[in-house]
């Protein structure tokens, strides 16, 4: 991670600001500004993340009070991703405001950034959602919330999303629980690994004693102090597995379970659950007893941890051995959690106030929309910042995240020539023989050579289950349909790839229907680069929408390889039609051929019968 950021984005983030301040002030917002001094920072003389979690919960807290009138303390804070570090000398801005209040808890959205005094600069940290729960009077009634009454527009959407977030977080364990349920979850196979790293080697256990100068206001814990102590125990065992300086990249939800007071001892254990190719999740686990009497679980967490070369790049981790039972059970969980916070970030964070993805289809806009659609295909295959997720028999599985948008990319070699595997796979009505995804594709409309409209029926998602989304009312059980337009293109010159490009349109004579759930596609589609003679270079590009968001973050998160069995199929597609077309070929070459008939001719008719031939 670094701090310095383009240009552009900079530009981008101040005009975001400057916006934000000509909106009316809301009453509960509270405004913490901290200099981060050398007795705050960590071994890079960058803030620690302990650090700056006591100032975020701070500024939540006098927030959520403003708005209560009423002591409140902090019941849990939502997942947490560190965009960019702080170092020594820079400002730290905090804002916190109360986007929701229910009955006896409220929702308050926090906002970190940075400042640069010098260089007149300023960036995003992070964003986090922060629930805090009022205190019991003194005669032990509840203190009950007057409603939050948004202003703005931003004011409006962070007060509707706050109710689905309030829902997952609910839903958080059961969600867990269904996971597991569900069988698909892999066994831990780094058993067979020779250089895993036993987990039992990277545990840490530390004990802290609870004294006046960590209780806030109302003499319980600082729920901030507790969370450092957290990260520190959590950065140890981190480090004891990649035996390098980790960096905290996310933190799963903090959930507190019961209060702490001064006097109190702080048990805090941490062991590494599971590592990934780049990063590894570390699980934390706070008790509090006195002297005397049972030990009280007041927190847990679970932190993400990469390595950084030189060049800021994550290092590959080595891989751990789980402990017998428990062991393999956190190992189990940890990939959940991975797909959970992919769900969260892409689809519930998603901003209710936006407008559908499919663009209306007119002859009159066909140009435009073709060319945009070829466009965002190729931007996107040359974005240079994907990252290697997995890889299994040289099939790659890349992943780009940037805001609130997850993109993946597949990509492998197959035994075909790029023209006739283009030739191939722009029949989008052949790829329900190699694609599960693909149930039904009917041809609505051939616009021209190249720009086709189809209808497209995949399976249903589980509405209410990890990895959809999220509305319980929605036809459970539905299949999906998608109006697609797919634009194809021939290389311009040497070295270009074949291009096939898909995105969704809506069409008046094919208008969502109670039978099915209406699908959209962002950006998605092929490139087929010409690698020798006779092979090719095939990448599938997909930018994920909420439809088929929980497809592709399954396969990220490790609970299936569905995109391996996938792609394995298409390439059997390919070789087994260009077996085909091959003995075609030659059969025709035997045969007697009118010599008013051009070869072009003839290559384009028996490349249409092979594709005819093919069996839907």
């Amino acid at each position: 991670m670094s701090s310095r950021l383009s240009g552009d984005l900079e530009k981008e983030e101040e005009d975001e600001e400057e916006e934000e301040e000509e909106e009316s002030l809301n009453p509960t917002q509270v405004k913490m500004s901290q200099i981060v001094m050398p007795c705050h920072s960590n071994h890079r003389q960058e803030l620690s993340v302990g650090q700056l979690l006591k100032w975020m919960d701070s500024t939540a807290c006098l927030s959520a009070e403003r708005h209560a009138g009423s002591p409140c303390v902090t019941a849990s804070m939502d997942d947490i991703h560190f965009e960019h570090t702080i170092s020594v000398g820079q400002v730290v801005n905090i804002k916190a405001k109360v986007n929701r209040a229910f009955n006896t808890s409220m929702e308050v959205g926090i906002q970190v950034t940075c400042e640069d005094l010098f260089a007149d600069r300023h960036w995003k940290v992070c964003h986090a959602y922060a629930t805090f729960v009022t205190q019991r009077t003194s005669t032990g009634k509840k203190v009950i919330l007057k409603p939050i009454v948004p202003q703005t527009q931003t004011e409006q959407v962070e007060y509707s999303v706050a109710a689905e977030r309030r829902r997952v977080r609910m839903l958080h364990d059961d969600i867990i629980r269904d996971l597991l349920s569900l069988g698909s979850i892999q066994q831990a196979d780094s058993l067979t690994v020779e250089n895993a790293v036993a987990a039992e080697k990277t545990k840490v256990e530390s004990v802290e004693l609870v004294l006046p100068p960590h209780a806030n206001h109302q003499v319980n814990t600082f729920g901030g102090q507790i969370m450092a102590w957290m990260v520190n125990v959590a950065t140890i065992a981190a480090s004891r597995l990649c035996q390098a300086h980790p960096t905290l990249r996310t933190i799963d939800m903090f959930t507190f379970r019961g209060p702490s007071q001064v006097g109190d001892r702080l048990l805090l254990r941490a062991i590494v659950n599971n590592a990934f190719k780049n990063s590894m999740e570390v699980g934390v686990r706070a008790e509090a007893y006195q002297e005397e009497g049972p030990n009280r679980h007041i927190n847990s967490a679970f932190m993400n941890f990469e390595v950084l070369d030189k060049n800021g790049k994550p290092c590959t981790l080595p891989r751990i051995r789980p402990e017998p039972v428990e062991g393999e059970r956190r190992f189990q969980e940890a990939i959940a959690r991975k797909k959970i916070r992919l769900d969260r970030k892409y689809i519930i964070s998603r901003k209710q106030a936006e407008g559908p993805l499919s663009v209306p289809w007119d002859p009159r806009n066909q140009v435009y929309l073709s060319y945009n659609n070829v466009s965002a295909l190729k931007m996107l295959a040359a974005r240079n910042n994907w990252r290697l997720s997995s890889e299994k028999d040289k099939v790659r599985l890349y992943t780009l995240e940037e805001k609130s948008m997850l993109c993946v990319r597949v990509e492998s070699e197959v035994d075909v020539p790029a023209h006739r595997a283009f030739g191939f796979l722009s029949e989008l009505r052949n790829r329900t023989t190699w694609d599960t995804h693909y149930k039904e594709c009917e041809l609505i409309h051939r616009v021209d050579d190249e720009d086709f409209l189809y209808r497209v029926v995949t399976p249903s998602v589980r509405y209410g289950a990890v990895g959809s989304p999220t509305s319980a009312t929605k036809g459970e059980g539905m299949l999906q349909d998608f109006i697609l337009l797919a634009s194809k293109r021939k290389p311009c010159s040497s070295g270009d790839p074949y291009v096939i490009a898909l995105r969704s349109v809506s069409l008046p004579t094919y208008p969502p229907t109670e039978q099915f759930n209406r699908g959209e596609v962002l950006c998605a589609g092929f490139t087929i680069l010409e690698s020798t003679n006779n092979t090719s270079l095939i990448t599938y590009y997909n930018q994920a929408s909420p439809e088929v968001l929980p497809y592709i973050s399954t396969d990220i998160a490790g609970l299936s390889s569905s995109f391996y069995h996938t792609f394995c199929s298409c390439s059997q597609y390919l070789i087994k039609n260009r077996l085909m077309s091959d003995s075609d070929e030659k059969h025709q070459q035997n045969q007697t051929t009118s010599p008013e008939r051009s070869s072009s001719e003839s290559e384009t008719e028996r490349l249409s019968a092979t594709l005819n031939s093919t069996q839907l």
